[in-house]
């Protein structure tokens, strides 16, 4: 069968879907042969938060089974299949296991959705490759640089789909405006700019003691490698854990950090330096990760993605969960208003819709599965792995900073410039709107880090230090394979 592209893929649906038309599943070697309009079984996998709505999204669609559901929490489990059950009027029951293992042992299974913690994202898509499942996975992709070149790798070796859970690579309008931009329709574009500006809260301390007897302790830590259990874990703030999640750069940020990245020329890979600046402001909690940050990540050709993570909350938050788009000759794309270099009146920006796979972010990954089509994912993880990465690179500038005095003068960027006058927005908002005092506060400056995207590696000065931080450690019996041995 000849290979469905995006564009040509609703005039050849009602062929690709037909009773005579077969296609191939599985791993490559296996030749397990499914017709195309047969029943596609999915397991989801973690049931909390975005794995609820993995749920209703399959349930949403035609001909789509929850085969299995799985989580290392019999309590949420257990209420995860009797919803299911419930939802489906009877018509099926998943089977629930603790173990992704089991779900993934079964040949029926034709994929996998991925909705747990950050630290097992590429290990069980990985695990899924292998067992020739599709897979679709919450951002970020990877949890560490090196296990998403690990997922590029494995999706090549066995053909399965992998789609990234970053559902703006499902809007038409996006797709469109950013074939705009690097067509020039603006002018040449200098800096992609993304907000993950949303109020949050400290979460307290919680201490270490024995996990709650419905958890299966082992299986949710899996691959991360940390020995005691406390209740900021379970089941949302292992976010802000170094080992468990990414912190809110690639949390939320991961969706406008892919945004901003895929509207740099289509050359363009991995950044060649990277530095990121912040701190953990005015909570005293147990979190690890930084709630403000503002960081910098240079290109090849001399474009830039600029980031802001803004999180504590205050009398008047602006909340902000965007990107802009600033050109060369002094244009600018701010909340759908193309503005010419010193024009304050914005005019609405219209573009042709764009080459994206229809049905949104689940509708476009079954088809994706139907038509045994990688390229079709809303998301690859080819491009998945670029935007996981410069998160990760950010972050990782931040973990080797140094503690300067809170001020205005903190990155130590030249006056004038674009990247003085954007942290200086962010510090504007810090040390006025929250109201943060220059004396007892401070910020943590990372260094500028140099890196090779052919290589994917760190060079210069900072390198070994750097270098470290591109692979987690991981546990016995979960650890994250080599390249050459997926």
């Amino acid at each position: 069968m000849a290979r469905i592209t995006r564009r040509s893929f609703l005039q050849t649906t009602a062929a690709a879907t037909a009773g005579s038309s077969f296609l191939i599943t599985g791993t490559q070697a296996s030749g397990n042969v499914r017709r195309a309009n047969d029943r596609l079984r999915i397991a989801v996998a973690g049931l909390n938060g975005r794995g609820k709505s993995h749920i209703g999204g399959w349930l949403g669609q035609d001909n789509v089974e929850i085969a299995y559901l799985i989580d290392p929490d019999k309590n949420v489990l257990a209420n995860a299949v009797k919803s299911v059950a419930a939802r489906t009027d009877g018509k099926y029951t998943p089977k629930g296991v603790t173990d992704v293992r089991e779900a993934l042992a079964d040949k029926n299974v034709d994929a996998i959705s991925v909705a747990t913690p950050n630290h097992w994202h590429s290990l069980i898509t990985i695990w899924g490759a292998q067992a020739g499942k599709h897979v679709y996975v919450e951002k970020p992709m990877s949890h560490d640089c090196q296990e998403g070149r690990v997922v590029v790798e494995a999706q090549k070796k066995y053909g399965v789909v992998i789609q990234h859970g970053t559902q703006t690579r499902s809007s038409a309008s996006v797709a469109g405006l950013h074939e705009a931009i690097q067509a020039g329709e603006f002018g040449k574009l200098k800096i992609a700019y993304g907000y993950c500006c949303k109020p949050r809260g400290g979460i307290g301390m919680k201490a270490p003691g024995g996990a709650p007897s419905q958890l299966d302790w082992n299986l949710w830590r899996g691959p991360a490698n940390i020995d005691k259990f406390h209740g900021n874990y379970v089941h949302y703030n292992w976010h802000w854990f170094w080992k468990t999640g990414n912190g809110d750069m690639n949390n939320q940020g991961t969706h406008q950090l892919d945004v901003a990245r895929w509207s740099l020329n289509t050359d363009q890979t991995h950044p060649i330096r990277v530095m990121g600046l912040g701190g953990r402001f005015q909570w005293n909690d147990q979190g690890e990760t930084p709630n403000t940050m503002y960081a910098i990540a240079e290109y090849p050709n001399g474009q830039y993605v600029f980031f802001n993570v803004r999180n504590v909350n205050y009398k008047g938050y602006q909340r902000q969960v965007e990107n802009e788009y600033y050109f060369e000759d002094g244009g600018k794309i701010i909340r759908g208003k193309y503005y010419a270099k010193g024009s304050k009146n914005g005019e609405s920006v219209k573009v042709k819709a764009g080459d994206v796979t229809p049905g949104g972010n689940w509708g476009s990954f079954i088809a994706a599965c139907r038509a045994g089509d990688p390229e079709m994912a809303n998301g690859t993880a080819q491009e998945a792995h670029y935007a996981s990465v410069l998160g990760h690179l950010m972050n990782n500038s931040y973990r080797l900073g140094k503690k300067v005095p809170f001020s205005a003068k903190a990155g130590g960027f030249a006056d004038r410039t674009e990247e003085s006058e954007h942290f200086l927005r962010l510090h504007d908002v810090m040390s006025k709107g929250v109201g943060l005092p220059e004396d007892g506060n401070e910020y943590i400056v990372g260094p500028w880090l140099s890196y090779d995207p052919e290589t994917e590696k760190h060079v210069g000065e900072h390198a070994d230090a750097a270098n470290a931080l591109l692979k987690d450690k991981n546990r016995t019996g979960f650890v994250v394979p080599e390249v050459g041995d997926v």
